[in-house]
């Protein structure tokens, strides 16, 4: 490698034009990349790296491009979050009770990304099982923000967020549930995108919540989110569930046309626990819309203090089915104090699983079970329904729907960690989309005060993430003025 160089990318297409150009070797690059990891330990980003493995297919990939046979993604340094199977290497979705676990197959995400000579750099930490909002209940430990060490990263996917931070790798893969992809990217000031539901094949992605679970890009740029979903996104035979709607080349679809109609809730600007920063931050960023010719309007959703109840109803109870089959005999970790069957349930699970998994476990135990079923799920059936509607109208009206991705800036390691009600409270304006199943992105809106990342969140309608992609480059570039 070129001793002391620095790279700086934050989108492919300047990396593939170097390496077209013969001004950058891949090799390179992922050296560079290997030793930013090194450098930067303390970040707890990464549970495992790749290294012999990457430089080896660096190598391989290079000669591709010099023979003109090489794929789209071909020269972008990927991490993946620690829920994606990727076969021959460990996956733990950052639990003890999957320790020594080596996934047996690729995810269908894996195998789209790796088709398109995508270098993968290794397995980036999350909160356990994907369950958390600061990625703190991870088995491996907290993920620092680059921006303040003393800041929790955001989550689930918090070390994806801090990763491409960080400037580790260029892009990875995330998870997102009911926000963590999105949270985590706005507490980093990166791009962060959740497809519509279905967009994505969730074959191979360790599952929380099934019918929320979806996979999705954190990148530096909106070309390269775009680039990456245009890859992993479409039908899979894996996936029943998958939609077989044509994929959008959504990188060659980044121009807007026209001037646009937008909506902003009322209510969450009017929320109690928003920071006045933010709210400020937001505020500005719609006159700028409105400077620019578009139409951005006030709209009412009665439903925001109801969206994280019927949220955590609802993925509790479908947690509490999945997480099941981790019980100390199919695979995973086996407590060495079992005697018989139910001891070896009982204690392996007990000792495996941390504390916020089992607590949303009991939950969902308890809204499914035969007394409360009607009282709470079902009941929280209906609400997404309404919640889901609603947000569809609005949407009939307008092209995007435009909140806070979060009511504060990255708070402080171990602040909220003593009260789960106030750490649910962080998914307040990101659950409204994963509980309609829309696509929705966070985008980088400038800083606090105290320099901390504020992100924006647009959310567009279903199947659209051309026109939500084309209206965030746009964004962006308007921000850049």
């Amino acid at each position: 490698m070129i001793a002391n160089k620095v790279f700086t990318y934050t989108k492919l297409t300047d990396i593939q034009q170097d390496l077209k150009n013969n001004q950058l070797v891949l090799s390179d690059l992922v050296n560079f990349y290997l030793d930013r990891i090194k450098d930067n330990l303390h970040l707890n980003a990464f549970l495992e790296v790749f290294e012999e493995e990457i430089l080896e297919k660096a190598l391989l990939i290079e000669q591709k491009i010099k023979n003109g046979t090489a794929g789209k993604l071909a020269g972008m340094v990927l991490g993946i979050k620690d829920n994606i199977s990727y076969k021959g290497h460990k996956l733990s979705a950052s639990s003890k009770i999957l320790d020594g676990y080596v996934s047996i197959y690729d995810a269908t995400v894996i195998t789209k990304v790796l088709a398109e000579d995508a270098l993968i750099i290794g397995r980036l930490n999350c909160d356990e099982f994907a369950m958390g909002a600061s990625n703190e209940t991870s088995y491996f430990g907290p993920v620092k923000n680059f921006a303040d060490i003393r800041k929790v990263s955001g989550g689930s996917s918090g070390g994806c967020a801090v990763a491409v931070q960080a400037n580790l790798c260029l892009a990875t893969l995330g998870s997102d549930t009911g926000g963590s992809i999105r949270q985590p990217s706005a507490f980093c000031g990166v791009v962060g995108l959740k497809p519509t539901y279905a967009r994505v094949s969730r074959y191979g992605i360790v599952a929380y919540a099934s019918s929320f679970d979806q996979v999705g890009p954190i990148a530096q740029s909106v070309e390269d989110a775009a680039l990456i979903l245009e890859v992993i996104a479409g039908k899979d035979d894996g996936d029943s569930t998958v939609s077989h709607l044509a994929v959008d080349e959504y990188s060659k679809l980044l121009n807007i046309e026209g001037k646009k109609r937008i909506a902003y809730i009322e209510e969450t600007l009017h929320s109690e626990g928003l920071n006045p920063q933010i709210k400020d931050n937001v505020l500005t960023q719609i006159e700028k819309l409105r400077a620019d010719g578009h139409t951005v309007e006030p709209v009412s959703f009665e439903y925001l203090d109801f969206v994280v109840p019927t949220y955590y109803i609802l993925t509790t109870a479908e947690a509490s089915s999945n997480l099941a089959r981790y019980d100390g005999v199919h695979y995973g970790y086996r407590s060495p104090l079992a005697t018989d069957l139910t001891s070896t349930y009982k204690k392996s699970r007990s000792e495996g699983f941390g504390n916020e998994v089992k607590r949303r476990i009991m939950l969902g135990t308890f809204v499914l079970s035969a007394s409360y079923y009607d009282a709470y799920y079902a009941k929280a059936q209906k609400a997404r329904r309404l919640i889901k509607d609603k947000t569809e109208a609005i949407l009939k009206d307008y092209d995007f729907i435009i909140t806070p991705t979060t009511p504060n800036t990255a708070f402080n390691i171990g602040e909220e960690t003593t009260d789960p009600l106030e750490m649910y409270l962080a998914d307040i304006f990101t659950v409204q989309a994963s509980l309609a199943g829309l696509p929705a992105i966070s985008l980088p809106s400038g800083t606090d005060s105290a320099g901390l990342p504020i992100g924006i969140q647009i959310i567009g309608q279903k199947f659209n993430e051309a026109h939500l992609l084309a209206f965030s480059k746009y964004f962006v570039s308007l921000n850049k003025i």
